[in-house]
């Protein structure tokens, strides 16, 4: 149980995070947007923080942190916007974060052969290539 709870965690918050964007109201700046969101969500985090399992202190954490938590943020940010781009130029939320997960899965599906040696089963190259399929069907405006 506890290992699917993780995925249904995501799965409702992405839920909230969709309806959420699609309604932001069109004539807000996004970046000013952003802003509010990310203060909220410091807030956020700053209040859990001593109620989270992690194991080391919130000093020790900051010195610990490398490039890939700097990169990580860079990476929200650009998908912050690009999804509220994308509502913003018409696409429906019933589509946008299919068509951009499926993407985003192929493309990390590459990443994970070439760059970190996973090997695939011919029953994964046969999910990927319906998947492939599916983007090409469900994209097409």
């Amino acid at each position: 149980m506890l290992f699917y709870l993780p995925i249904a965690l995501t799965a409702l918050a992405t839920t909230l995070y969709h309806i959420a964007q699609k309604s932001i109201v069109p004539g807000v700046h996004p970046m000013v947007s952003l802003v509010i969101t990310y203060a909220t969500s410091l807030v956020a985090c700053l209040v859990v923080v001593p109620f989270a399992p992690g194991g080391a202190t919130f000093a020790r954490s900051l010195k610990d942190l490398n490039w890939a938590t700097y990169v990580v943020g860079l990476s929200i940010v650009g998908v912050e916007l690009a999804i509220l781009l994308a509502y913003r130029a018409g696409w429906k939320i019933s589509l946008a974060s299919v068509v951009a997960n499926v993407a985003t899965a192929l493309l990390l599906v590459i990443i994970g052969v070439l760059g970190y040696r996973e090997h695939l089963a011919a029953r994964h190259v046969v999910g990927l290539l319906m998947c492939l399929g599916g983007l090409v069907l469900v994209a097409r405006p």
